[in-house]
Parts: structure tokens; sequence; C-alpha cells
């Protein structure tokens, strides 16, 4: 296996303890994916491990199964009867430019609409491959992201180890840890088979990375309230990312919209967000606003390109930091295919999550210990450096396909109608991860604790 735990466990302030892996074989990719999805796992697995011996003397074995963690790295849920609609917008997908490649990500109406408002309306994929084909795709890529869209241009990894923004993603830590001087007085209420029970999580993140941070504080007993806003929708993740949590509605731009939250705030532990690197700022709720308002706050964020260089503000999202950082042109190339060839999932995503999950628990031990409150900062380009970094992958056997039988799955009875959820693919003895809540619908519960 190739070794990515130790670098994992350095930027998380963790021992250097070795892994418990079930399950040989890997996914077919020229990098080390089953490896990353797997390292992470273990990792947050890890970070629970140690709060656990911090509070009560006693330190679990923590076991990751691989096949597992790759499968709950693309979905972990199997509906009965009905269907989850499509992941992607009719015309997302990788176009060939006048002189390279260029993807657009337009599962949002208002990231369709801006790239729309550069290359005009499409129906479909074929007229939008006849409206990308003439441009250049550096300049496409700056007039879509200049209307306030989502695209990136297929890069090399050479290109972008020379590129302002990859030298700025280089000289970033994997976590970018900080402590705060505020102190909070609060005491474990947790137990060993419950460790984060009474620990209210606020989740302001979208998509993939913050929800599967969350959702995995919550199978350990976090209370976790997601906020969306009014308006904001992407039915094809929702029954996979909102398992075990409450999803409320909030206008944060509205004065009343404010007014819940910063109440909410003042009794949360622990804040994901993943906006822009300055727009929570933009808003008024700096770092140290945040403290003000919850001494203590535990404030863990993450962003796409980073949190310096020219594009620290860039919207992003897992496929594109792909096309940007050089992963879809080595597949390519590891493929012989004559298009971009991205990872067979979205793992800087499921990883990223993962960590961000692993640093709010490890922060948790530390407001433990010192009562004071602590953030950390992560980002998809820096997972992708981690994973590019580790190397090719060497030929291991394909890891098993079949689906996993009744014995590894549960039934949940989720909003849209039965389902069935594959078993955690993390073991911590003594911490059994279980969801007290089945998926449901964005907006269906009040935004109160």
């Amino acid at each position: 296996m190739t070794d990515l735990l130790t670098p994992i466990q350095a930027a998380l302030g963790l021992p250097p303890t070795p892994l418990i892996l079930n399950e040989a074989g890997a996914l077919p990719s020229t990098f080390a994916v089953t490896d990353l999805a797997s390292a992470s796992i273990g990792a947050a697995g890890q970070a629970v491990a140690q709060l656990i011996q911090q509070q009560t003397g006693r330190l679990p074995s923590v076991s990751v199964d691989r096949r597992l963690a790759s499968f709950w790295c693309s979905s972990s849920i199997r509906p009965m009867g009905w269907q989850v609609p499509p992941l992607w917008d009719p015309v997302a997908g990788d176009y060939a430019s006048a002189d390279g490649w260029i993807r657009l990500h337009t599962n949002a109406p208002h990231h369709r609409a801006a790239a729309e408002r550069v290359l005009g309306k499409a129906a479909d994929r074929a007229a939008m491959a006849a409206k990308v084909a003439p441009w250049n795709a550096a300049e496409l890529e700056q007039a879509i992201i200049d209307e306030g869209g989502c695209a990136a241009q297929m890069r090399s990894s050479q290109a972008w180890q020379t590129h302002p923004q990859g030298l700025a993603v280089n000289a970033e830590a994997l976590v970018q840890r900080a402590t705060f001087a505020t102190t909070a007085d609060k005491p474990w209420r947790g137990s060993s088979a419950r460790p984060l029970a009474a620990i209210k999580v606020l989740d302001l993140t979208r998509v993939l990375a913050g929800p599967v941070a969350s959702r995995f504080l919550a199978g350990l007993g976090a209370d976790v309230l997601r906020i969306d806003s009014p308006t904001w929708n992407e039915p094809g993740v929702v029954p996979e990312m909102t398992l075990g949590k409450r999803c409320a509605r909030l206008d944060l731009k509205s004065p009343e919209g404010r007014q819940v939250f910063e109440r909410l705030l003042k009794d949360a532990d622990i804040l994901f967000h993943g906006y822009r690197a300055d727009a929570l700022e933009q808003l008024g709720y700096t770092a140290g606003e945040l403290q003000t308002l919850a001494p203590g706050l535990i404030d863990v964020s993450l962003n796409a390109y980073g949190w310096s260089g020219p594009w620290r503000n860039r919207r992003g999202f897992d496929s594109l930091v792909q096309m940007s950082s050089g992963i879809a042109d080595a597949g390519m190339a590891w493929k012989h295919a004559d298009q971009p060839v991205p990872l067979p999932l979205q793992a800087l995503d499921h990883a990223t999550g993962y960590l961000m999950a692993a640093s709010a628990i490890h922060a948790l031990g530390e407001r433990l210990r010192s009562g004071r409150g602590g953030s950390a900062r992560l980002s998809l380009a820096r997972t992708a450096k981690l994973l590019v970094e580790a190397g090719k992958m060497p030929q291991q056997p394909a890891l098993r396909a079949e689906e996993p039988g009744d014995q590894g799955r549960v039934v949940e009875q989720t909003a849209w109608g039965p389902a069935h959820r594959l078993l955690a693919p993390l073991t911590i003895s003594g911490t059994p991860l279980q969801w007290d809540l089945p998926a449901g619908e964005l907006g269906s519960h009040r935004p109160q604790w």
C-alpha cells in the first residue's frame, strides 16, 4: 500500500500509529485512490480513538475495510424501488477546445447560466461542444470565471507546478491548524460508544467534502444541523449526504436569518463551512467575530484551490481541481485515451471530508484539555498534491466489484423510500458508527437545536 497515512497523521497531529487494513486490491487508476480513501477514513478513526483514550484511558483498535472505503467514497446508498436523481447537469462535462480540453461544471443553475452567458444557450452536450470548439481553453476558462461560473482547463502536472496557484498550493500545509485564545468550559458528555454525544455541529457546507465530514461526526453521536440557503438544492447527492443530520434553511444575508444563525452559533461546538476564502468575512463573520459569538468554537473550513495565491477565492469542485492539477491529464496518458481520464471517484472531496472530520475531533480533544477553541483549513487542491506526491500506483489486483450482500447492508427508511445503506468502512472497537436519523430532504427541519 502506498504510504499516505504517515503524512496525514503528521498533518493532523496524530501519533504515527499503524492501521489495520482488510481486503486486498485497488480501484483502477494511475493514482493510489483506494489507499487515499482508506488512509483518510483510517485517520479519522484514529482521531476518534485518541479522543477516547484521552477521556477514558482506553485506546480502541481501528481498522478499515478497503473495499467498503472505496464504495463509501462513491456512494453508500442503494435505493429500493426508487432512484437517486442524476448527479450531473446535462451539459456538465469535458469538451475539446481549439487547443486542448476544458471542463464545464454546470450543476447549479446559476453556474450553467454563467457558462451560457459566455457560450450561448445549449440544450445538450452536442450543442455545447460546437460552441466550445472554437475557443482557446485558457480564454474560455477565464471568461466563464469572470461571469461567476465554474470551469477548468486541463493542465499537465508540470504546468500546474509552475502555475502561480500551483506554487501557492505547494507552499501550504495539508491541514492548516491554529488554536484560539478564547476558552470554553464544556465538559465531555460522551461515552466510548457515542464519543460525540451532545456535541453540536453547525454545517454550512454543500455538495461533498464538508457533508462527508459532518456525516461522519453524526455517526459518532453528534447533533448535526445543516443550513442551506432558501433556494439551494442538489438532489443527486442529498440522499447520500444528509444521513444522520437535520436540515434547515436560512438566508444569512437577511437580518432575520443572521439573528437565527447567531443564536445557533452561540451553542455550537463545531462549525463547518466551505464558502470561498473570504465569503464569511464579507458577511461580517471573521474568525475573531466567530470566537466572540461562540468562545471555544472549533472552526473547520475548506475551499477548492487553497488559501493563498491568485485563485484562493475561485469557485471550484473536485472534478475541476482534477483538471487543473494534472490528475486528469495523467489519467489520460496512463490509459492511452484521447480525452481526459479522471479518478474513478471524487476522491479529493471524500478524502478532504474525512480529514476535516479528523481535524474537528482532534481540536475537540484539545478543547477538552485546555478549553481553547481551534481552527483548521483544508483545500481540495492540497489534497490533490498529497495524492500526486504519493506517486503512480503500482500494479494491483482490482477490488472485488460485486456489491456487498444483505450481511453488508442495513435498511434505511429515507424520505424517498426504503434504501440499503452499506455498512461503515471503519471499525473502532467499542465505538460503532451508526446514524440515528435517515437521509432526508433539505429544509425539512426548523433552524434550532
